[in-house]
């Protein structure tokens, strides 16, 4: 007598989730409809934009990143990444440049591709990623793109080579950072701090008492209580980032930070400073510059997670002589500062006080809404201390036979401060200027500089001003 099968009601499947890690909570803190925290990559191509093959290029990109298949959650004690199944779309750009990606009421992604007549834009909300887990994304979405868009230029041979090289690079340096080996949702959302974590756990048990201590900032190394210049002005319509883009030879400028015996970017913080010293008329003597510059830490630790895994190193030079400083005697202190928070030390102690932070019983047992206060306090306290901000993206090249369909790269932030992104492209090197504010006196000033050292300058800017939003550049 045979047993009778009785077909079992399938269960729904559980959709995946990872916790967010306290690194990325401050993002979520610190946004505001001013700072939206979204930052932007973009790429000038040769031609207009093609929609079709974008939206094809971002499918297969997208199908590689697991981590991009996300939406933000709220719980009661944390936030959380949970898997989706939604597909992204590319659109054309109708929005302010890096508009809100994350509504708490919304389920949607935390990125978007969109396109304006020869550009393609990525814009990631910062929870998801950082810069440089952005960047990878965006390479390899534009070596789609090409390889799709230019078919008939690119023979066989060409696209073997290039197969080959992304090939080369997987299986070598780059293992250890990218996509590979990540076809989890659950693995590739993880915290990046977890390697470092297994590693040091002695460490962070010795920080964990104080682990509400010095979040965002490095407090190993000693400063002095200066008053820090803040800069005021009045604000854009609409609360929508000023965006002015500088083009000009990276050559060029490596010649003159070299000259002043410094990297190229100690030396356009240095600039940067004295544009703010010679153009703001409320600037006094005694007055402290602060700037804040994040740093990859996947150039100390070996890292596969996309995930937010920076450092921000806190910079500043305080004008107390009567004569004007030598721009080689700013980039020496500031060379000195970096080199003192960079040392294997001081990032292990920092790394450290995160991972105690992240992993304290009492801190997961505090509800969430608490937690959110307590970061907007520490990120309030933190902007008080600061003046602008920077970040450098460094050097991109492509594979040779796609390089030269790629015109020019850029890069910039949403922006409470005012600040600028950096990043090269072939023989040229991009900086642009975010600001909340209309006032253009400080990226004026920098552009006088730099002409009068013999650079040549391309600048372009949005529309910000009510008589004005009728697009963008």
């Amino acid at each position: 007598m045979g047993v009778k099968q009785v077909k079992q009601k399938e269960q729904p499947k559980q959709k995946e989730w990872v916790r967010l890690d306290n690194a990325s909570n401050i993002f979520l803190a610190a946004m505001s409809t001013t700072d939206t925290k979204v930052f932007r990559l973009s790429a000038e191509m040769q031609d207009k934009i093609d929609p079709i093959s974008l939206q094809k290029a971002l499918e297969q990109t997208y199908a590689q990143y697991k981590l991009y298949h996300s939406v933000l959650r709220r719980g009661i004690f944390w936030y959380y990444l949970q898997h989706t199944e939604i597909i992204p779309k590319v659109a054309p750009e109708v929005l302010a440049p890096c508009s809100q990606l994350y509504h708490f009421d919304q389920k949607e992604l935390l990125f978007r591709v969109i396109y304006n007549e020869d550009r393609v834009h990525l814009e990631v909300f910062h929870v998801l990623s950082d810069g440089t887990g952005a960047l990878w994304f965006f390479e390899d979405l534009i070596k789609e793109y090409i390889l799709l868009r230019y078919p008939e230029s690119l023979d066989e041979i060409k696209k073997e080579q290039i197969e080959a090289k992304v090939r080369h690079l997987e299986d070598s340096f780059v293992t250890y950072f990218r996509h590979n080996g990540q076809q989890s949702f659950t693995e590739s959302a993880q915290s990046a701090l977890r390697n470092f974590a297994r590693t040091s756990k002695r460490a962070a048990f010795k920080y964990g008492k104080k682990f509400g201590r010095a979040l965002l900032t490095d407090r190993t190394v000693p400063t002095k209580k200066r008053r820090v210049y803040r800069i005021k002005g009045e604000k854009t319509a609409d609360n929508r980032t000023k965006v002015i883009e500088l083009e000009m030879p990276v050559k060029k400028i490596l010649h003159l930070a070299h000259q002043e015996e410094a990297t190229l970017t100690i030396y356009l913080i240095a600039l940067f400073f004295e544009s703010i010293r010679k153009s703001k008329s409320d600037f006094q003597i005694r007055d402290t510059i602060a700037i804040s510059v994040p740093v990859n830490l996947r150039q100390f630790y070996p890292s596969n997670s996309a995930r937010n895994f920076f450092s921000t190193v806190k910079l500043e030079y305080t004008y107390t002589q009567e004569r004007d400083p030598q721009l080689k005697e700013i980039c020496a202190s500031l060379a000195k500062q970096m080199s003192q928070q960079l040392s294997k030390e001081s990032l292990e102690r920092r790394l450290s006080r995160l991972i105690s932070y992240e992993y304290n019983p009492i801190n997961r047992l505090i509800p969430r809404p608490i937690k959110d206060g307590v970061l907007k306090i520490i990120n309030y306290s933190n902007n008080r201390n600061l003046t602008v901000a920077m970040s450098n993206l460094g050097r991109v090249a492509f594979p040779q036979s796609i390089d030269g369909y790629v015109n020019r790269l850029y890069f910039h932030t949403s922006a409470v401060r005012p600040q600028f992104s950096v990043i090269s492209h072939g023989d040229q090197l991009t900086i642009s200027f975010t600001s909340p504010f209309i006032d253009t006196d400080i990226q004026q000033q920098f552009v006088r500089e730099l002409t009068s050292a013999g650079v040549e300058v391309t600048l372009a800017a949005n529309k910000t001003q009510a008589d004005e939003l009728r697009g963008d550049f």
